[in-house]
């Protein structure tokens, strides 16, 4: 029996339709789900409900579909049909109009339960390309109008999802069932598994947050990422609705896939970083390590106005002297000329101009209160210089030696105490009792993106922080500048 024949006799064909409260899955929520199933030629069910998205339905989108705060305010919410919908499809084929819209809202409703869906899925925009490669337009009005179907509620997921069914009825009768069923086949044959992986990859790597690293020939490390689902991140690299030219040579590339676990984000994002900068992965374009950090230093003149100056040589044992730390000489001149637009400050103060003597530029334009010739009184400069460069002054690390940060995970099964000392992750132990006597010798590097991470988590709003224990460490490091 023929391929095409198999597909259309044995498998389930889901024709599926979502309305929803905006077009990004990462932004907008579902509000509701239609679905009807075809097997063997014939309609064997169907299903459909209206979701409470958990957020206010907007008048455009009211006026696009009909459905409004007030008819789904006593609806159920994704999570409460999330295992109804699993069993509802079953293996079945996902089929819908544009289907990586569709299919993309679904994952995302799985992916905020912390659940991992996917699903053979079948996209009849691109069956009606295949079947149809005359016409240019496949949009699902078009298709209605081209092929005389019957009149359905449009923007409703059951209307939509009528249209879907007649379409492929059409199709059938119009191709013949072993022209369509070729064409799906063909459509499916992509796996949603690299080739040089092991097929049961997924079912080895944990929904737990930690870091995975993909390797390609020769043991090359292609990509470093981070996730608090590892599981889910690593399959939605291999999800067949990613069809950037990156992800295909990287996908055609992998031979390998390693991962570490962590207790949680602020492990996996370090350690992320850290892998990053260290291995420096063929694919991954953010997150390098710079040659040489600058900041922002305020010395008073010979006349006593502050000024600023780039600081090439930072002492990270006195960051609160500092202001914002740069990746280059370009990027601190930037925020140096921000700063000057935003608070009319002096750019000959600032670095900015040259010349020492009579008012600069700017003063002759009103931009400058006249401190580059003493017009301005010297406290008031220095006291608007302090407050503009306030939100960017570096944080001192407020403690005498290393301190501990505890992370854990959800299920409480896994405990990491992240050792860190003025800013910088130097070491990662499990129990409390690995802390005593734990020495740290030798020299680490200051990070930025690593610095920006645990201040956030040091030093945030208070219901955020992390938990601390300050530790008795023999032999604190060295902490180097890069």
């Amino acid at each position: 029996m023929a391929e095409s024949t198999t597909i259309l006799d044995t498998a389930t064909f889901a024709f599926l339709d979502i309305e929803t409260t905006g077009g990004s899955s990462t932004s907008y929520r579902i509000t509701e789900i239609g679905v009807r199933f075809w097997r063997g030629g014939q309609a064997v069910g169907e299903w459909q409900t209206l979701i409470n998205p958990q957020t206010r339905i907007s008048p455009f989108i009211e006026s696009l579909t009909g459905i409004n705060n007030a008819l789904v305010a006593d609806a159920p919410v994704f999570a409460e049909v999330a295992d109804e919908f699993r069993r509802q499809l079953g293996d079945a084929i996902f089929v819908a109009h544009n289907a990586r819209f569709d299919y993309g809202f679904i994952k995302s409703e799985f992916r905020r339960l912390g659940q991992l869906f996917s699903a053979r899925v079948l996209c009849t925009v691109k069956l009606s390309r295949k079947l149809y490669p005359e016409f240019r337009r496949h949009n699902m009005d078009a298709l209605i109008a081209r092929h005389g179907l019957s009149p359905v509620q449009r923007h409703r997921a059951m209307g939509d999802v009528d249209a879907m069914w007649q379409f492929f009825g059409h199709a059938l009768a119009d191709k013949g069932r072993d022209c369509v069923g070729q064409t799906i086949a063909t459509l499916l044959q992509r796996p949603s598994i690299p080739s040089h992986l092991p097929p049961d990859i997924l079912e080895e790597i944990p929904p737990r947050p930690g870091v995975y690293r993909f390797y390609g020939e020769n043991d090359v490390l292609l990509y470093v990422g981070k996730s608090t689902n590892l599981l889910q991140r690593v399959a939605a690299h291999f999800s067949g609705d990613h069809n950037s030219s990156r992800g295909v040579r990287m996908s055609a590339s992998l031979r390998r896939v390693e991962w570490t676990e962590t207790a949680g984000e602020l492990g996996a994002l370090l350690l992320e970083l850290k892998q990053i900068k260290g291995l420096q992965p063929l694919f991954n374009r953010r997150s390098r390590a710079a040659k040489r950090l600058l900041s922002i230093e305020l010395v008073a003149d010979r006349r006593g106005y502050l000024q600023a100056r780039l600081a090439r040589d930072i002492d990270p044992s006195r960051l609160g002297d500092y202001y914002g730390l740069f990746r280059s000489k370009r990027d601190g001149e930037r925020a140096l000329q921000g700063i000057a637009g935003k608070n009319d400050l002096c750019p000959r103060l600032l670095g900015l101009e040259a010349g020492e003597a009579g008012p600069c530029f700017q003063r002759s334009l009103g931009r400058c209160k006249g401190a580059c010739n003493g017009e301005e009184d010297v406290v008031r400069y220095n006291l608007r210089m302090q407050i503009a460069f306030h939100n960017l002054r570096l944080a001192t690390w407020p403690w005498a030696g290393a301190v501990g940060v505890v992370e854990r995970s959800k299920d409480g099964e896994r405990t990491d105490i992240l050792v860190i000392y003025n800013w910088v992750h130097v070491a990662t132990v499990h129990r409390q009792e690995d802390l005593d006597g734990l020495a740290l010798a030798g020299a680490v590097h200051f990070d930025l993106d690593s610095y920006r991470l645990v201040v956030k988590a040091l030093m945030g709003p208070a219901d955020q922080r992390k938990p601390v224990i300050e530790l008795p460490i023999r032999g604190l490091p060295d902490v180097l500048m890069p």
